[in-house]
């Protein structure tokens, strides 16, 4: 027994003695003395989130340490453009260091334009020490008159890390040494490390970056209220118009079938029974509306369990993780787009099913694909962080052909030789009724439109937390809050899509497929709108990169959520047209 434990035991102590700065941040446990790495991360203009560059694009100097290198842990790490360079100061665990000069430049007329312009743009810089985010600003102005402003950078940085036990808990920064910047002047930078007690668990050394008073303010839990009792109000109000209308309904079809050919032929017949003909027809274009729902059915898994899983565990708390976790979740689940979106076309009697399979895969990826390819050209222009690396292009190219492709289709397999028989209640007239002219507010588009007026309306507050959360300075992490009103969402979305759906079919127009899932869809209409509305009224970005940034990932996420919600539109929709035409007697 003991000779079988001393390979192990012999790989773990290699493992655990192989580069002991990276072995420190990855279990968060220090030894006296031991060394404390400082990475640099990013600078870029205050207002601009996603404006990033390298923290050493800007003439700062390195300390005199060797140089450490730093690989991307995670796929979402490389995509969210950090970018961790080694500082070169000298930190060891619970070694304090009095104020000491770790490099000097000479300010050349080329590194005084640039620090000139970063101070104009209140740029801003990100570190990191065992994990811990610290946030600094590059320097400041005094304000005057226009010709006689001067331009002053903070050279000191005095660093107070609080730990507890053997491990870090705190780290705080603050920024001293204000000099003036002149031409040809030599600028010494400076630092200081000062250690403290502290008495913060380990597992809480993040509460201090989020923000309870922003999240959990009153009007966030009287906006998840408001939209409970809207949801109660809105069921209660569907079932009961519904029930008794289908009543009448049911009613009218019993008193004419009653009645012999020659009165029911003088009879003046209206209703959604009068297209039991056509309403199973197959809808126009089946390949791209089977793939749509196929996607929206794995977005819609992906979206509940990314919740649970951030609701369970701080994703937040590690670099990229939210995104890696996604991006697994979303290849996984591929399987589920096929089998949905498979079995669907498969009903419609469609014969071409591996083009159906390929553009369900493909349709969600290329979207992404197209919008960050264009982002990425503007990125590598700016020589902006967020460019994304050729070898992260590489990986993501290979998860979309040998692991969403191959899932992909054995999801279509399953689903075409499980669920992929017709099972409608009617039988398809082979002549297409006509349909009928009605008042421009029956039309499919005005009902589109309309679909998504109370969807957004129950989850709108929330969309400003997260925009907050994502293109301003704020850490999300009320994922209870997301999970409630992502589930009021869908309550409200197949409520309204029934009813539009009712109204249509009423209206003898069988035209409801496309019709549910699009009025469902329009959802992101409006979260676009109001995209524009919170970039003009609510942040100060400027610039072609962050614009292009904004409204790209907007149009991204919008349109995530139209497919999602015009999913689960046509999902509740189809259930409600099964049932009602089953329960009635065709001739």
């Amino acid at each position: 027994m003991t000779t079988s434990l001393r390979p192990t035991l012999l790989l773990v102590s290699l493992l655990l003695l192989w580069s002991p700065s990276q072995a420190d941040e990855h279990s968060h446990v220090y030894e006296d003395n031991e060394e404390v790495v400082m990475w640099m991360n990013t600078v870029g203009p205050y207002h601009n989130r996603q404006e990033t560059y390298s923290f050493f694009s800007l003439p700062f100097c390195r300390g005199p340490l060797h140089e450490v290198g730093h690989y991307h842990e995670t796929l979402g790490e490389a995509l969210q453009g950090v970018e961790l360079e080694f500082s070169g100061l000298e930190i060891g665990f619970k070694d304090p260091v009095l104020k000491k000069e770790y490099c000097s430049i000479t300010l050349t007329d080329a590194h005084y334009k640039a620090f000139i312009y970063a101070i104009k743009n209140h740029y801003w810089y990100q570190m990191y020490i065992d994990d811990l985010p610290i946030w600094g600003i590059v320097g400041e102005v005094e304000e005057g008159d226009r010709s006689e402003r001067e331009f002053y950078i903070w050279t000191h940085k005095k660093l107070d890390i609080g730990y507890r036990g053997n491990q870090i808990v705190d780290v705080n920064l603050t920024s001293e040494g204000k000099t003036k910047l002149e031409v040809g002047m030599t600028l010494p930078f400076t630092y200081q490390v000062v250690w403290k007690r502290s008495y913060i668990p380990f597992t809480k050394r993040f509460d201090k970056y989020l923000d309870p008073n922003f999240f959990q303010h009153r009007i966030h839990w009287f906006s998840i209220f408001n939209s409970f009792m809207m949801v109660i109000f809105l069921v209660g109000l569907v079932s009961m118009i519904l029930m008794r209308t289908l009543r009448k309904d049911y009613a009218r079809y019993s008193r004419e079938e009653e009645l012999d050919d020659l009165e029911r032929d003088l009879g003046d017949e209206y209703g959604w029974k009068q297209v039991h003909g056509d309403v199973f027809r197959t809808p126009s274009y089946p390949i791209l509306f089977s793939s749509l729902v196929g996607t929206g059915y794995q977005l819609v898994v992906v979206t509940l369990i990314c919740i649970i899983i951030a609701l369970w565990g701080d994703l937040y708390t590690q670099r990229g993780t939210l995104l890696s976790t996604a991006i697994f979740l979303y290849a996984a689940t591929s399987p589920v787009s096929g089998y949905f979106g498979g079995s669907l076309y498969s009903k419609f009697g469609g014969k071409e099913w591996i083009k159906q399979m390929v553009v369900g895969a493909a349709l969600f990826p290329s979207l992404i694909c197209g919008v960050v390819f264009l982002i990425n050209f503007i990125a590598i222009y700016y020589h902006a962080s967020r460019a994304i690396p050729f070898l992260t292009m590489v990986a993501v190219a290979c998860i979309c052909l040998f692991v969403i492709l191959p899932l992909n289709l054995v999801g279509t397999i399953l689903g075409r030789n499980i669920s992929g028989q017709p099972d409608n209640p009617c039988r398809v007239n082979t002549v297409p009724r006509p349909i009928p002219e009605k008042k421009w507010f029956m039309e499919p588009w005005s009902i589109v439109l309309l679909g998504g007026v109370l969807p957004f309306g129950s989850i709108f507050i929330e969309v400003y937390f997260i925009f907050t959360s994502f293109w301003q300075y704020k850490i999300y992490y009320v994922f209870g809050f997301m999970l409630l009103v992502f589930v009021i969402m869908i309550v409200v979305t197949v409520c309204v899509t029934i009813v539009c759906t009712y109204f249509l079919l009423n209206s003898e127009d069988y035209r409801w497929r496309w019709t549910s899932f699009c009025a469902g869809g329009s959802i992101a209409l409006y979260i676009y709108m109001y995209a524009f509305y919170y970039y003009f009224f609510k942040t100060k970005m400027y610039g072609l990169f962050q614009t292009t940034f904004y409204f790209g990932y907007m149009a991204l996420g919008s349109g995530a959520v139209g497919l999602l919600c015009g999913t689960v539109g046509y999902i509740g929709t189809s259930y409600f047209v099964m049932k009602i035409y089953s329960t009635v007697k065709i001739d």
